[in-house]
């Protein structure tokens, strides 16, 4: 249904994973070997251009196979993009144990049951009926998988975690997420995969369950249309620096470290930055984070939750923390947790998924001392408290903020002996060669 909608505008190619569809008598596989063996088709086609779409299971392999097309794998360039319907995440798939075992329990039973099974099955997983036809076809397709590989997934591939594999990735993607889905809709999908995309667009679908190209074969269609045109931006933009304050910053009265340290803090971040304290859904709830403790207004943004995790990566610091803490990237790692969790306690939402009222909100709660979990209460309340300094002070090292603030004690010091200092000192006083100093005008 898809295809025909796309008829004029790309080529598709339909791949059924092992154990599925067409190739229902073959054993299942591992997310690793299904990804393989998308990666050889694709190899066989030999496309200069070409894009990879998955519902559900087959999102978690597009990403594996995604991750080895970045790394250069032979035969994998020109990935385009991805579209991601439904998608199971990299990390283990969010799935209620006892749904788990009612799904295992039918696929081998006799006829009649995985008939009935089956249909029940396609019902739970669209938000609307089906019409008849396509109703019989998709139940009959269910019908096709093998009980092995069928099993398999659930007990195995969906359990998979591919959050290290994965990382964040560079190739523009789309994801749609049905909001009737019950575990991997809009928020889900926020939570747990938009952070390993470093440039994507999350469009939720009102009224649409987890069977996406069934239920929405024309949205599915014109996310494909939307990313082969390039809709998915792909730059990053980075805070400008002033150009007075970047001269000032090359000139001789900046000593050389202090200049090089500065020009380094100036470069744009990476949007896709690959975290090394946290990993991406950890860096996804620190950037959330920040952007409350400070919000940043106007063009471009400093990254200040990837600064941090540098930071932590690097045990870099002031050389004091908290008794009652861990060292600061395990603190991090737990706190992250804990509000993540107080978030869905509270909210029945992940904290990237809160509107900023409520982030802000449970953000406040930890000085009371109501949030607590891989941390205690205490704990949480230290940990706030060393946040917002480390923000504070990652955002005042950048020259842009400095910029901001019209600091110009960058420019008392050199690499020159008597030092050029400051010499109208007094409320109000500037100096020509401040950037924000009196202009001279010609007599």
């Amino acid at each position: 249904m898809v295809s025909q909608h796309l008829a004029d505008a790309v080529t598709c190619v339909a791949l059924d994973l092992p154990g599925f569809g067409a190739d229902g008598a073959g054993p299942g596989r591992d997310v690793a070997a299904m990804a393989d063996g998308v990666a050889a088709r694709i190899r066989v086609d030999a496309p200069d251009r070409w894009m990879l779409a998955g519902n559900s299971m087959g999102a978690k392999v597009a990403l594996a196979v995604a991750r080895q097309a970045e790394d250069g794998a032979p035969g994998l360039g020109g990935l385009a993009g991805l579209v991601l319907m439904a998608g199971s995440p990299p990390s283990p798939e969010p799935m209620a144990e006892d749904r788990r075992a009612a799904m295992i329990a039918w696929i081998d039973a006799d006829p009649a049951t995985r008939q009935r099974e089956a249909e029940a099955f396609v019902t739970a997983n669209v938000a609307a009926p089906l019409d008849p036809d396509r109703m019989a076809r998709t139940v009959a397709d269910v019908l096709r998988a093998g009980p092995a590989a069928w099993t398999l997934w659930l007990t195995s591939g969906s359990r998979e975690d591919w959050c290290a594999q994965i990382g964040v990735l560079r190739s523009p993607a789309i994801i749609l997420a049905g909001t009737d889905d019950a575990d991997l809709g809009p928020a889900a999908q926020a939570a747990l995969t938009a952070p390993h995309l470093a440039y994507h667009r999350l469009v939720p679908l009102a009224g649409t369950g987890h069977l996406i190209p069934l239920e929405r074969p024309e949205a599915v269609a014109e996310a494909v249309r939307n990313l082969a045109s390039g809709a998915v931006a792909t730059g990053a933009e980075a805070p400008s620096l002033p150009d007075a304050y970047a001269a000032l910053i090359r000139s001789d009265r900046v000593n050389a470290r202090l200049r090089k340290a500065l020009l380094q803090r100036a470069e744009p971040d990476d949007p896709a930055y690959q975290p090394r304290a946290l990993d991406p859904v950890g860096l996804a709830i620190l950037r959330a984070a920040c952007a409350r403790v400070l919000p940043q207004d106007g063009a471009g943004t400093i990254d200040l939750a990837a600064r941090i995790d540098a930071r932590l990566a690097s045990g870099a610091g002031d050389g004091w923390r908290f008794a009652r803490l861990p060292p600061d990237p395990e603190a991090y790692r737990r706190a992250l947790r804990t509000l993540d969790a107080a978030a869905r306690a509270a909210h029945d939402a992940p904290f990237v998924a809160l509107a900023a009222e409520a982030q802000e909100a449970m953000l406040g709660s930890l000085e009371s001392g109501a949030v607590s979990g891989d941390l205690d209460a205490e704990q949480m309340g230290f940990w706030f408290e060393d946040l917002r300094a480390d923000v504070a002070r990652t955002y005042l090292a950048h020259p842009v903020a400095l910029a901001r603030m019209n600091f110009s004690g960058i420019g008392a010091g050199g690499d020159t002996d008597p030092l050029p200092g400051f010499h109208a000192v007094g409320i109000g006083r500037r100096e020509a060669w401040e950037p924000n100093g009196p202009v001279e005008t010609a007599r």
